[in-house]
């Protein structure tokens, strides 16, 4: 388990280099990140490279034993390159260039930008290649899916299109380009989303092939970076770091070519006072998880209040620091890097607080930091063990681009009924997997897989399967709505889906901001809202029935019997307490252990080794809170903890 920091020696005196190193290794921080804007340090002039800063501050740190990571620093070309080829830069949705000033505005098909990307990319991996204190290289930064409008851009959406579809026959069929007169008879016609209106204006299909091909060409952009460093850094691991950005990529597809998933970590430093809100960050943790199945970084970890684009927001209070660290440890990272050493004195990321402030001089946070940095060394014998879970939750980047095209109703959003049902299993102090839908399922009991929207191949033959033999499926609303072009499929409601779940939704109302009711067995009642699926049952049995409006009694969630396995279906989107009823059940009929009576946001998550079983117990609230768990256990931080048994 390893602590380390965003460092910028570009943005600070020579003079505080050898002061900053020193108080890093004494405070325990074991690795530092590099370098991701400094291009225009490395190279200030055409063809015209200086090093020797960046020579220097690496031997700073391999003097002290301290590991790095080198950024490739092309997410912002210096300014000369700009006024050399003003066509590299993004063009905007109105055809405008995007003004120069800000981070990451080239266009990454450009056929310069490429070559002079290649050219540092080249010269510094190169030059660091010999260098073991060099452990991993990050490509660029924060990479969303390249939503650039220009001539090139629309030439190579052209090529993609016609790579995937063959000729404009197959094209305007998949689309359904009949509708309002859409027909192309020539492939120069075809030219991406222009103008500011809605997503919703454009052809739908259209448009998710559109955000297929933006994630696709910024993938492709990644995985050449990561062929010149494997060719001049071999056995050096590679990766690149995300986030959940406007333009999301395929995170699956993003990082099947490189060695480890690094993930941008930031969550609030206001708790909510709204329950129902899902604000913990280990969905997205689970989520960075499951994207390569296996251990992961945070590149950039929160160290402050959050301040650049909006208002600045409240600091961390006293624990935040080291506990959503902590909580990043226990969902399967094993390193976190913080963002950033020291606040920036100049820039937009001036009030984006670091460890320590302007002042320079070390508060409150940086002393939590540094007992963060001892706690984790504590945690090495952690690093051996391992998440395992009986659930596994199925999310799409399709589903998400198909969602963000056409709001299903208002309020209504891809992630939300997703972050509901895993904050229900986390209730029960369950480990949950979350995974793409394309990833076996054989090994779990339970699998969730909510709105499916957009139905690709051997997805429904999988969860038809892994039902078949003994596993339970759930299932949601707006399933089997759409084919993979993003056209409707003509057929009744959840369509693919309907014999697993021995149902059919007779219609559905999309009821937004409004609320309903509904009811189970046994008299309980919930609140339910955003979308209602009325549901009609063939093989099977009402589990909750409406209770208001004109369908009042008819059913909102089913169970069916399928094969040795079962089937749920959630026609609605409820409150939290419904779905902990709900998850209660279903955890009850699999047989699977649970934690009862967790207080709300009490997270507990468990990692299994051959010799050991560690629980972390985080307290995801601004108040104190107390549970009692059965056995005994001892303590492995370096803290007194109240330990009920």
């Amino acid at each position: 388990m390893r602590i380390g920091v965003d460092y910028y020696p570009e943005h600070w005196d020579k003079s505080l280099w050898r002061a900053d190193a020193d108080l890093m290794k004494e405070t325990g921080v074991k690795v530092v990140r590099m370098s991701e804007f400094a291009w225009c340090r490395l190279e200030p002039q055409e063809g015209v490279f200086d090093f020797t800063w960046l020579d220097e501050i690496i031997e700073i740190f391999e003097e002290r034993g301290i590991d790095i990571v080198l950024c490739t620093p092309t997410n912002c070309p210096p300014l000369w390159f700009y006024e050399k080829y003003p066509d590299a830069v993004q063009t905007e949705r109105d055809g405008r260039k995007t003004a120069t000033g800000i981070r990451g505005h080239r266009c990454l098909n450009s056929p310069e930008f490429l070559n002079y990307s290649d050219r540092i990319v080249d010269k510094m991996t190169k030059r660091y290649a010999a260098h073991k204190s060099v452990i991993a290289w990050q490509i660029d930064n924060e990479l969303e899916a390249n939503f650039c409008f220009c001539e090139t851009c629309v030439g190579k959406y052209r090529s993609w299109l016609k790579d995937k579809y063959g000729t404009l026959e197959r094209l305007n069929k998949a689309y359904g380009n009949d509708v309002w007169s859409g027909e192309y008879s020539s492939w120069e016609q075809i030219k991406p989303p222009y103008g500011h209106y809605p997503q919703a204006w454009l052809n739908p299909s259209f448009m998710l092939d559109f955000n297929r091909y933006a994630s696709d060409g910024m993938i492709a952009y990644v995985d050449r970076q990561a062929e010149i460093i494997r060719k001049n850094c071999p056995g050096v691991e590679i990766t690149t770091n995300v986030w959940f950005c406007e333009n999301m990529p395929n995170f699956y597809k993003s990082f099947s070519n490189l060695d480890f998933v690094s993930y941008d970590n930031y969550p609030t430093t206001r708790i909510p006072d709204n329950a129902e809100e899902c604000y913990s960050h280990a969905f997205h943790l689970d989520l960075m998880r499951g994207v390569k199945r296996q251990s992961f970084w945070i590149m950039e970890q929160l160290s402050g209040g959050l301040g650049c684009w909006a208002p600045m927001a409240r600091t961390t209070t006293p624990g935040m620091i080291q506990g959503y660290s902590l909580q990043a440890f226990a969902h399967g990272a094993d390193t976190v890097v913080h963002f950033r050493w020291r606040t920036a004195v100049s820039g937009a990321e001036m009030h984006w607080h670091g460890l320590i402030d302007h002042s320079n001089v070390p508060g409150r946070r940086f002393a939590e930091f540094a007992k963060l940095c001892k706690t984790a060394e504590t945690l090495q014998a952690v690093q051996n063990t391992e998440l395992k879970s009986d659930i596994a939750i199925l999310y799409s980047p399709e589903n998400e681009y198909a969602f963000k095209i056409q709001p299903q109703t208002n309020g209504m959003y891809y992630l939300e009924q997703i972050m509901l049902l895993h904050s229900a299993f986390t209730k029960y102090g369950l480990n949950v997997d979350i995974i793409g839908q394309h990833e076996d399922i054989s090994d779990y009991k339970i699998v969730v897989a909510p709105e499916m929207y957009v139905t690709e191949s051997g997805v429904a033959e999988r969860l038809y399967s892994f039902t078949e033999q003994g596993g339970t499926v759930v299932l949601t609303n707006r399933s089997g709505v759409k084919n993979e072009y993003n056209t409707c499929i003509m057929e009744q409601l959840p369509t693919v889906y309907r014999k697993l779940i021995g149902a059919y939704v007779e219609e559905y109302n999309p009821i937004g901001y409004d609320s309903g009711m509904l009811r189970f067995a046994d008299g309980s009642t919930f609140r339910c809202r955003q979308w209602c699926d009325v549901m009609a049952v063939e093989t099977a049995e009402p589990v909750a029935c409406y209770d208001s409006d004109f369908y009042k009694g008819k059913a909102a969630i089913t169970k069916n019997r399928y094969g040795a396995g079962t089937a749920y279906y959630i026609g609605t989107v409820g409150e939290k307490s419904l779905y902990y009823k709900l998850i209660k059940e279903i955890l009850l009929e699999k047989e699977i252990p649970f934690v009862d009576g967790l207080p709300d946001n009490v997270e507990i998550t468990t990692r299994t080794g051959e010799d050991m079983t560690v629980r972390f117990i985080f307290n995801n609230t601004d108040k104190e809170q107390s549970i009692q768990l059965e056995g005994k256990a001892i303590s492995l931080l370096p803290f007194e903890m109240k330990i009920e048994r």
